[in-house]
This record gives C-alpha cells, sequence and structure tokens, in this order.
C-alpha cells in the first residue's frame, strides 16, 4: 500500500505544481479549509482531479483567466480523491450544488458568488471557460 501511495503522489504532482507554481495555495486539511475561505475578499477555489477534462480543460482555462486585469485575491486549490477531508470541508461552502470536480468557485466576503460544476466543463472549449470566470472575476472583484 505504501509503495501505491506513492507512486499516486508522483503521478499527480505535476497536476498539483500546475495551480501552485500560478500561486495557488493547496488546502490540505478541513481546518486549512475554514482558515482560508470564510477571507474577506474575493478567493478563487479549485478542485482539483486527475480527470481529463481538469488537465486539458479546467487546470489550464483557471490558469490563462489569471492573466486578466481583474483577479480574485486569493486563489486556493483542494484535490479530489486525495485531501478527502479537504475537499469535503470546502464543498460545504458550496451550497446548492452537488460534490463536482473539477470544478471552480469564486467566493466572496466568504459566500459562494460563482460555481462552475464539472459538466460546465465537460467538453466545452477552453476559452469559453476563460471568459465564464473572467466575467465573474470582471462582476466580483475588485478592480
Amino acid at each position: 500500500m505504501y509503495e501505491y501511495n506513492l507512486m499516486m503522489a508522483q503521478m499527480i504532482q505535476p497536476m498539483r505544481e500546475e495551480l501552485t507554481r500560478v500561486g495557488f495555495q493547496e488546502l490540505l486539511t478541513p481546518e486549512e479549509v475554514d482558515a482560508a475561505l470564510p477571507s474577506a475578499g474575493t478567493t478563487l477555489v479549485m478542485v482539483n482531479s486527475v480527470c481529463g477534462c481538469a488537465a486539458g480543460l479546467a487546470r489550464p482555462a483557471v490558469v490563462r483567466s489569471l492573466q486578466n486585469d481583474v483577479v480574485p485575491e486569493h486563489l486556493v486549490t483542494v484535490f479530489a480523491g486525495q485531501e478527502k477531508e479537504a475537499t469535503a470541508q470546502a464543498r460545504n461552502y458550496f451550497t446548492g450544488y452537488a460534490p463536482s470536480s473539477p470544478s471552480v468557485a469564486l467566493i466572496k466576503d466568504g459566500k459562494l458568488v460563482h460555481m462552475i460544476e464539472r459538466h460546465e466543463i465537460e467538453g466545452q472549449d477552453p476559452m469559453s471557460i476563460v471568459h465564464n470566470l473572467t466575467s465573474a472575476y470582471e462582476k466580483y472583484c475588485t478592480k
């Protein structure tokens, strides 16, 4: 079991780094989630995943969206299937939405204001996801 866990950790490390290298903070525990999400201002939460739509659509679109003039003040991520308790705690903030990974949430002053679920990611053009995110940034984030 130890070897399997080590292999998984090595396999998903590049998936983590795709977000952390552009400024995302990984939230690994429920306590870290609770410390980060009620923050004042805007927080983008990426529920990361190993699936193809995360790799080919969600992560690249989220990274590209951060090239906008207006962006969230805080960037955080949880990894579905890896830090299960942290992911479950983050999803508690996504009131009215079923668990979905990948997914992207924009939280303002501790309240969910915009959500992109997996079904809105799968089969989409990456730039339509970028536009969805940047429109939300323009609406909810400080200029």
